[in-house]
């Protein structure tokens, strides 16, 4: 294996390494004693491993091709390659995740173990045992038949993040979070993949969509849009349920 050098974000500084054992060495030196990241050496890993194997294109489309939105149901290795190499290109930190987060972090343990004991191998393989057995589902955005898209948008139940213990839980698709790779922004593939969810819950047998936008002012902390920005639920008819410290419970009646 070849390995890739690395350039710093935040400093221009070059890393290099034989292998990536001592690759993964001089990048934790080098934020170590340089940065002082506060994070544990297997998220370091996890971002290392992300430079030498996210290699999709960084730069925004003006325009884009026929956009096409399929459940991903029988398209695991779309979804594989989908976060694999360009989901999170240019965005590092967040690659090792695959969408995993939602359906493992409970909010009343945050512990270390329960994000950063994981590494990107685990959150792979748990998503794609989650998907084939359909406790985890969504749907993948194409651009000229080109996954460029995701949404994640399985039953409520299976989100250890959002799920309330309730019966309504088994009743509910969540919406937890949306992924368009850079090429795609700003096209409006995260309303495509919404309005699919809309138009198919009646027929998964649910009575709600519910999604978890956060409030502006988390959002401008650069946390991001990944659960949706509130006015797109809005414009859809959904309601705003709940007000909590960091975001918005809104649902729709399907």
């Amino acid at each position: 294996m070849t390995i890739k050098p690395y350039t710093c974000d935040a400093c221009s500084t070059v890393i290099v390494g034989d292998d990536i054992d001592s690759f993964v060495a001089s990048l934790t030196d080098h934020v170590r004693t340089v940065h002082e990241w506060p994070y544990p050496d297997l998220a370091i890993r996890n971002f290392a491993d992300a430079t030498q194997r996210v290699d999709g294109p960084t730069e925004r489309l003006e325009e884009i091709g026929e956009v096409t939105v399929e459940p991903v149901t029988g398209r695991l290795d779309d979804w594989l390659q989908f976060f694999d190499r360009e989901a999170f290109a240019g965005n590092f930190a967040w690659a090792s995740c695959y969408c995993h987060e939602p359906h493992c972090l409970d909010p009343n343990r945050r512990e270390e173990t329960d994000v950063d004991g994981r590494t990107w191998q685990y959150n792979r393989s748990s998503m794609e045992d989650l998907i084939t057995s359909g406790r985890s589902f969504g749907y993948l955005a194409y651009v000229d038949g080109h996954g460029a898209g995701w949404v994640n948008a399985s039953v409520k139940a299976e989100y250890a993040l959002y799920r309330s213990n309730t019966p309504e839980d088994a009743e509910t698709v969540g919406v937890a979070c949306f992924v368009i790779a850079p090429p795609y922004r700003g096209h409006g593939l995260a309303q495509r993949l919404l309005d699919r969810v809309l138009a198919d819950a009646p027929g998964r047998e649910v009575r709600f969509v519910e999604a978890w936008p956060f409030k502006d002012e988390i959002r401008a902390q650069a946390i991001g849009d990944f659960r949706g920005h509130t006015q797109m639920y809005l414009d859809r008819g959904f309601e705003v349920v709940e007000e909590r410290e960091r975001d918005l419970v809104v649902r729709k009646r399907v």
